[in-house]
């Protein structure tokens, strides 16, 4: 039987919310070459996946964080999702724009936050971490104890990693990139010799010796 890290990786893949083509490399907006595209706004558009990922991500936080007295999604992806999960959890929610507004009343932070008040950060995927701390350090500048986040996807990049232990924030990750490959490799997504190619490009994205290798194959 499969765990919840697996349930959400193969509906994940089956959406195409995350999609693998280490053949023909993808090419992120920093010019790295990548072998997965993700885009988990495709849930929203997928109700038995949504309800997977938004139960999940209600649970983890009831589990995890237990007093948890609020969500605030990222924006713009994890507003939605935070949205959802709040509501399940019957919690306030409110999320963090990446700039202030430069009109009205020059807001960041949307929905009402008490100072002290304990909250959770609703990411949908995090990859170095820098968007994600940015959430972080906006809520604690306005008096939130932010108990730490829950995050759709990570791919558990060394330097993600390393911010958010920099930053003193735990992370909690419903998948994440060796289980989502190695489910992709069960459901024929890519093939089984493609997942160490996959795992190289995760532990160094800036080294493209990955692209075209693949020592198993004839």
């Amino acid at each position: 039987m499969k765990n919840t890290s697996e349930i959400i990786a193969s509906g994940l893949l089956d959406i195409k919310a995350v999609f693998f083509r280490p053949e023909e490399p993808f090419t992120w907006a920093s010019g790295i070459k990548s072998p997965v595209y993700c885009d988990n706004r495709l849930i929203l558009t997928a109700p038995e996946v949504r309800l997977q990922v938004e139960t999940a991500i209600a649970d983890t936080v009831k589990e995890n964080y237990p007093e948890a007295e609020a969500l605030f999604g990222t924006s713009t992806a994890g507003i939605a999702h935070a949205a959802i999960a709040a509501h399940i959890l019957g919690m306030p929610m409110g999320y963090v724009r990446s700039g202030a507004k430069d009109h009205g009343r020059q807001n960041r932070i949307e929905g009402k936050l008490n100072k002290g008040e304990k909250v959770v950060v609703i990411e949908d995927l995090i990859s170095t971490g820098g968007s994600v701390i940015e959430v972080v350090d906006a809520l604690r500048e306005e008096g939130a104890e932010v108990l730490g986040i829950v995050s759709i996807f990570t791919y558990g990049m060394k330097k993600g990693i390393e911010r958010l232990q920099e930053a003193g924030v735990k992370n909690i990750s419903l998948t994440d990139f060796d289980v989502i490959s190695k489910i992709a490799a069960e459901k024929g997504y890519i093939k089984d010799e493609d997942v160490a190619r996959l795992l190289a490009f995760r532990d160094n994205p800036s080294d493209e010796s990955w692209i075209g290798k693949n020592d198993t194959a004839k």
